[in-house]
């Protein structure tokens, strides 16, 4: 294994982009997915291994069922437990395990929500690292105890530095000295590792230096061609600039490749680490308190209730719900509700749900024609926003028809927008990650990070159109919804960056890029 230096990991991170999460793709109107599919790698006979994934999370659970024996594990459910339920009755196995790698932080757990759901399940966590919770866990696990499902054996590793608490599992078969999968968590990732500074400011470089012992030590007795699964993929804010894996990934090859695993001096690795960082979504510390203290039951709910536009207009007239419209961006731009925040049909709006929205204040949803309201209810309670009080029935068509007022609002291809700027007459907003500015921006923007733009209102001119872009869209008609709903004319640019580049139009950069975690730039 060949070493890297801090310097060339810093270099690696600032072509590679690290830092530069949560990118979502182009909205479409899609459902939840309500089951798994094969995890790469072999199993043994009988043994199944599936992966649900949570898109805009970028969550990866893992249903693990021995059919012979009749019985399953998930490892670190999510909220919405449907797509667990529909898999143990496709294999017609019975779920008897709850597993969790650590508390997290980015997501509300469905362990508990999973053992009320099936009667059966009984919740596992790691008691390492002080760690306490405020509802029973029915197996307290410390370093090197085993789970059984089935004749499948699950070995619990202490992988601290994430959290204090974090588990990783292997898993064997009973009998058998040879490993066939590993459960990673939020330890280890393709490419990265998890970041230690979810902990506050005072407990950050401690558990830099237990997770470089974690690197060093934890996996050092196992085989350079095991399979891992870990807890999250590309898009997630849990690690910095987490790759795609190539074929089935392997704990060599992440030896190999994993530059975190190449530093030899703690310093530089612990540098390099917090150095890579993304800026911390708001709500992570509220999703941590609520997985520490036991996640409310939800049970089986039902889908929101259908409101005609009376009934509806009737709801958020009064100002104690928040209007979030789930249009797809030229839906929106063609005609909204005034004051909608638009999150778009998509599970992304997990994501930007917990950045935007306010947690005390119940919701009232609009969706498209061709959509139910049972997906975003499900999105949206992953981030623990569970309070939806209505849905529009028939949608902005309806509403339309009623003869009730709505908005729309221009927008721009990225040829116009060339043509047009810089320019007095409007002004042009990139509201990107501060990584994806550094790599390239318009000549001429101003830069406010997505989230920030509600306490940074003042920055902008409110007698000039402001003109929104990011990625491809999707955030740029985020921003202008919150823009709208405090009176801007705001307007975006579809396709945005990405359009903007396929076009081969100029692109400038900073001459001095800043860290991934520091949402400030200079406007050029």
């Amino acid at each position: 294994m060949s070493l890297v230096t801090r310097r060339e990991l810093l270099g690696h991170a600032g072509a590679l982009g690290l830092g530069a999460a949560f990118l979502p793709h182009a909205a479409r109107v899609v459902r939840a997915g309500e089951s798994g599919r094969p995890a790469k790698g072999e199993t043994p006979d009988g043994v199944v291994l599936e992966v649900v994934e949570s898109g805009g999370l970028s969550h990866y659970s893992y249903f693990l069922a021995d059919t012979e024996a009749g019985v399953a594990a998930v490892i670190d459910p999510r909220r919405d437990v449907a797509a667990y339920l529909k898999l143990a009755e496709e294999h017609g196995v019975t779920i008897t395990l709850a597993i969790e790698t650590h508390v997290h932080a980015d997501f509300v757990s469905g362990a508990r929500e999973l053992a009320d759901r099936t009667g059966t399940a009984r919740i596992a966590a790691s008691v390492e690292g002080g760690a306490d919770y405020g509802f029973p866990i029915d197996r307290k696990l410390k370093d090197g105890d085993t789970l059984e499902v089935g004749s499948v054996r699950l070995r619990a590793i202490h992988t601290p530095g994430h959290t204090p608490e974090h588990m990783s599992y292997v898993a064997s078969t009973k009998g058998a000295d040879r490993p066939w999968a590993l459960f990673t968590g939020d330890f280890l990732f393709i490419g990265s590792i998890g970041r230690p500074d979810l902990m506050g400011v005072k407990n950050t470089e401690g558990l830099a230096k237990k997770l470089y012992q974690s690197v060093q030590t934890a996996y050092a007795n196992l085989p350079a061609a095991l399979p891992i699964h870990p807890a999250h993929g590309p898009g997630s804010p849990c690690g910095a600039n987490i790759q795609k894996p190539k074929g089935t990934p392997t704990l060599g090859r992440e030896r190999d490749a994993n530059p975190y695993w190449r530093i030899e001096d703690q310093a530089d690795f612990i540098d390099a680490l917090l150095a890579a960082q993304p800026a911390i979504p708001y709500y992570w510390p509220r999703m941590k308190q609520a997985n520490a203290a036991g996640p409310k039951i939800l049970g089986d709910r039902p889908a929101p209730e259908a409101l005609d536009p009376a009934a509806f207009e009737k709801l958020i007239a009064g100002g104690e719900v928040q209007l979030v419209d789930t249009q797809l961006m030229f839906g929106y731009a063609g005609g909204h509700i005034r004051g909608a925040t638009d999150l778009g049909y998509n599970e992304v709006m997990s994501l930007w749900g917990g950045w935007t929205l306010d947690y005390d204040k119940p919701i009232a949803l609009v969706v498209p024609e061709t959509a139910d309201a049972v997906g975003p209810q499900d999105w949206l309670a992953r981030v623990d926003l569970t309070e939806v009080r209505g849905v529009l029935k028939g949608g902005m068509t309806a509403w339309v028809k009623s003869g009730r007022p709505f908005d729309s609002f221009k927008t721009m291809p990225v040829r116009e927008v060339h043509d047009a700027f810089p320019t007095d007459a409007m002004q042009l907003l990139d509201i990107r990650q501060p990584s994806e500015w550094d790599m390239g921006h318009v000549e001429g923007a101003k830069y406010i990070f997505l989230p920030e733009l509600p306490k940074r209102l003042n920055e902008l001119d409110r007698s000039r159109p402001v003109v929104v872009y990011c990625g491809n869209g999707y955030r740029a008609t985020v921003g202008a919804s919150l823009l709208r709903k405090h009176g801007f004319d705001a307007r975006t640019v579809p396709g945005s960056w990405d359009a903007w580049t396929a076009a081969g139009l100029p692109v400038t950069t900073p001459k001095s890029p800043g860290k991934p975690s520091d949402t400030t730039r200079l406007s050029a």
